[in-house]
């Protein structure tokens, strides 16, 4: 998930429905049923033609790529109604799929692989992958869907103690690993100071020190936490670029790649889509968010139509 803009991860909340009911693929209005597999709580724009579309030609464009990033709402039970809807349906389009997901780190990797194959419970799969809260209900539909199709699934993070080494003491805590978790953390890290580091920081922006205008130390202090924070976020976007190129390099060609992480991750192309293209400049990308609306029927997408190919405008939970 994203490093820790705020003091903790929101609850998940439990997925009504395994995926809803379906929708008519009508650009104009939401509306509740299709063939077309998508979540009736959902309207798609496209932010490129800057107009609603159906879910249908979310589908087309999104196949005809290499990589297709959807960044999730965590706590949004539409939002993992749709990234399911959407792997789904690119499953029908396309033969080679491997899913990606920023919720498994990359230790757990051996056990995921053994209980996709068949050799491992899957009480014992949970017990050892460290899942996130609500897996049975956001995630375990997808990581299903791949076994049942038999696609790999990639464990991309890099593992919580590592990132939280980083938060702690910044990226020279890479410097002291041992061989075993070197293989954890990407080969590479670039963090600048970017267009991504000025949002991160504008997102930590609500951690102000209390009690009165702050010092020249407060600054300074705020800074330094910023930037080691800001660079255990790359370092979990360096380790789920590198495990997305990594995979579509060793795979047959005409493999897509499916990667599901927190929104911050790639929206505006940034985070571990910038990663990811940066070792596999060929491969083609789109980007997709979620972002939940208390009601489908009155939507601005002027403020989110930057942020991402497709915008997918989900029914918040009440």
């Amino acid at each position: 998930m994203n490093v820790r803009l705020r003091a903790s991860r929101r609850v998940h909340h439990l997925l009504t429905g395994a995926l809803l009911l379906l929708t008519a693929a009508c650009a104009g209005r939401p509306s509740t049923t299709s063939a077309s597999g998508s979540p009736a709580a959902l309207r798609v724009y496209d932010s490129k033609a800057g107009k609603f579309v159906g879910f249908s030609q979310l589908i087309d464009a999104a196949a005809q790529r290499d990589f297709v990033f959807f960044g999730e709402q965590h706590d949004d039970p539409a939002t993992h109604a749709a990234e399911h809807a959407v792997l789904a349906a690119l499953g029908e389009r396309r033969p080679r799929v491997i899913v990606s997901l920023e919720m498994f780190e990359r230790d757990v990797q051996p056990l995921l692989d053994q209980y996709l194959a068949g050799t491992i419970s899957e009480a014992n799969f949970l017990a050892g992958s460290r899942p996130w809260d609500r897996y049975t209900t956001d995630y375990r539909p997808m990581v299903e869907l791949a076994r049942v199709h038999g696609w790999p699934v990639v464990a991309s993070n890099i593992p919580r103690p590592l990132a939280s080494g980083v938060s702690r003491r910044g990226l020279a805590t890479f410097d002291t690993l041992n061989a075993r978790d070197k293989r954890y953390v990407a080969r590479e890290h670039n963090c600048p100071r970017d267009r991504y580091y000025d949002l991160f920081a504008e997102a930590m922006g609500g951690h102000g020190a209390g009690g009165g205008p702050p010092t020249a130390s407060d600054v300074a202090a705020m800074q330094a936490m910023t930037m080691r924070f800001y660079e255990a976020q790359c370092t979990k976007d360096e380790a789920m670029g590198e495990a997305i190129a990594d995979a579509w390099k060793t795979a047959p060609k005409g493999t897509l790649i499916y990667h599901v992480d927190g929104a911050f991750h790639s929206d505006y192309g940034l985070g571990t889509v910038e990663r990811a293209k940066r070792r596999a400049p060929s491969a083609s990308s789109i980007i997709l968010t979620a972002i939940p609306v208390p009601d489908l029927a009155k939507i601005d997408p002027a403020t989110h139509r930057e942020k991402a190919d497709y915008v997918l405008f989900t029914r918040a939970p009440k």
